[in-house]
């Protein structure tokens, strides 16, 4: 059992990752090899976590039977009620000894009560390598001196403080990165760009999309020009559109939104679990005019954020069309059960079933280095279901009411966050009721509430077969109302937004 708390072991931990090439890192492992690492990791962790040993024991599971990733796939899942809270917290670490982590972060709480989550420095590093292979992959920030603006939430959340510690390894490794960390304060966030990326080959914003677009906006709004800082944007914690990343793409001077975006797919339980490379957004462009084909890969029409993993630092299986993890941490799991709609889909498969719809990804990037392809399997998530809202049997998803916020009429006029309520009719006929933040500046003249409802009950007709079939065509159209940015009952500044309502 490695003790995090022996400088040694540490130390030469920390040195194998700044010390192997990326392209070691990522290499692709041996057929099997994957599964044989989650059986090991399974009894490294039955042994060593006093929790997981009284879980197996609760479930009548001998650890010794346990040989075979048939028998690991019967493993009970973990989950935050059935495991996490029912034990101690020094329980779920290694050892039962919380000083063998160095630090506690805190989870946002979206789904109910903050969690908290112990970690050592050696957890962080196979999230570094995330971060890694977005800077060299699609940035090329080993090559460019680069100017990191963490803009998370700082404090105990666990965002920011991941980010900051992740993208100091790779300074440490020696790529030419500078961090600096206002937050998401975007008046600081401004200042220092105006100040500090003239000084740097490109600058990359790290932040909440909804987030970054307001600090794009609000730059354009008071005369910052973006196009000198060669800007790149790194996202995290919502499904977003591929019309919402060309639209702040063009506004922040982002030529190919391929190279110039990544977004990360990632927990506070694990950190990263995987990201988005150039790949895997050529896909995603290609199949956002294309929801058929869509539906044919992911199930839905809709598109969920897709990103590739690497299945030797967490090991994916699906249940019941839901995610389900493990993988080393300061809290270590074995099949967590995250609660993310979505499937895995191996690097051939997804090259193949494309080329039999006439698609070539690999080929549709082609440049003189071919960075961003790389034989990693692929993961989709859809996200939790119950950010949905449920109008006449129908799940409406926030991330197909954006798309009609982010069409050319409407954009210029609306930040893109709105809250989506679902009325029974018990008062009123039933209805769909959508709040709209109008942009700084504009008034509600500038765009008509009825022209918001029928981009996007086009957009819902276009996309969520469900909605418009289940639905009465009476009862289709949102009411709309808009609403002046930073409204303190609808948008309140300054905390993570909720697009949902019930």
């Amino acid at each position: 059992m490695l003790d995090h708390r022996r400088p040694a072991e540490t130390l030469r931990t920390l040195e194998a990752f700044l010390k192997t090439p990326l392209d070691k890192l990522l290499a692709p492992a041996p057929e099997g090899h994957a599964e044989r690492e989650a059986v090991a990791l399974f009894h490294e962790i039955a042994r060593d976590v006093p929790a997981y040993a009284a879980f197996l024991r609760e479930h009548g599971v001998d650890p010794s039977t346990i040989l075979t990733i048939q028998d690991f796939q019967r493993l009970p899942l973990v989950t935050k009620d059935g495991y996490l809270r029912k034990h101690p917290l020094p329980s779920l670490t290694r050892g039962g000894r919380l000083e063998h982590c160095d630090m506690v972060a805190v989870s946002s709480g979206s789904t109910g009560e903050p969690s908290l989550w112990p970690r050592a420095l050696t957890d962080e590093l196979s999230v570094a390598v995330r971060f890694e292979q977005v800077f060299h992959d699609s940035f090329a920030a080993d090559t460019k001196p680069t100017l990191a603006v963490v803009c998370f939430a700082l404090g105990t959340w666990v965002g920011g403080m991941f980010t900051i510690a992740c993208c100091r390894y790779l300074a440490a490794k020696g790529y030419p990165i500078t961090v600096v960390t206002p937050g998401n304060n975007r008046d600081e966030i401004l200042r220092i760009v105006r100040n500090l990326a003239p000084q740097f080959a490109q600058t990359v914003l790290l932040g909440y999309p909804p987030f970054l677009k307001d600090v794009i906006d609000h730059g354009r709004a008071t005369g910052l020009d973006w196009t000198p800082f060669d800007l790149k944007l790194v996202t995290a914690g919502e499904v977003f559109s591929e019309e919402w990343r060309n639209l702040v793409c063009e506004r922040a001077g982002i030529a190919d939104p391929r190279y110039g975006t990544a977004s990360l797919y990632g927990t506070a339980d694990a950190g990263v679990l995987g990201n988005e490379t150039p790949l895997s957004i050529a896909i995603r462009q290609h199949l956002s005019a294309r929801p058929e084909l869509a539906r044919s890969l992911f199930g839905q029409a809709r598109l969920p954020t897709l990103v590739q993993y690497d299945p030797l630092m967490r090991y994916f299986e699906v249940h019941d069309g839901t995610l389900v993890f493990s993988g080393r941490g300061g809290v270590p799991l074995i099949r967590y059960h995250i609660a993310d709609t979505g499937g895995v889909i191996g690097y051939d498969e997804m090259l193949h079933r494309l080329a039999e719809a006439g698609f070539d990804p690999v080929e549709s990037l082609a440049r003189a280095d071919w960075r961003g392809v790389r034989e990693l399997p692929f993961v989709y998530v859809f996200g939790r279901t119950h950010f949905a809202v449920s109008f006449f049997g129908a799940n409406v998803y926030p991330e197909t009411v954006a798309i009609g916020l982010e069409q050319p009429e409407i954009a210029p006029h609306v930040t893109g966050k709105f809250v989506l309520r679902a009325h029974e009719g018990l008062d009123d006929s039933p209805h769909l009721a959508l709040a709209v933040e109008l942009a700084p500046g504009v008034g509600p003249d500038a765009v008509s509430a009825e022209a918001i409802a029928e981009s996007v009950l086009a957009q819902l007709r276009r996309l969520n077969s469900e909605f418009k079939n289940y639905t009465p065509v009476e009862y289709q159209r949102p009411r709309v109302t808009l609403h002046p940015a930073g409204d303190p009952e609808w948008f309140p500044p300054g905390v993570k937004h909720r697009y949902t309502r019930q």
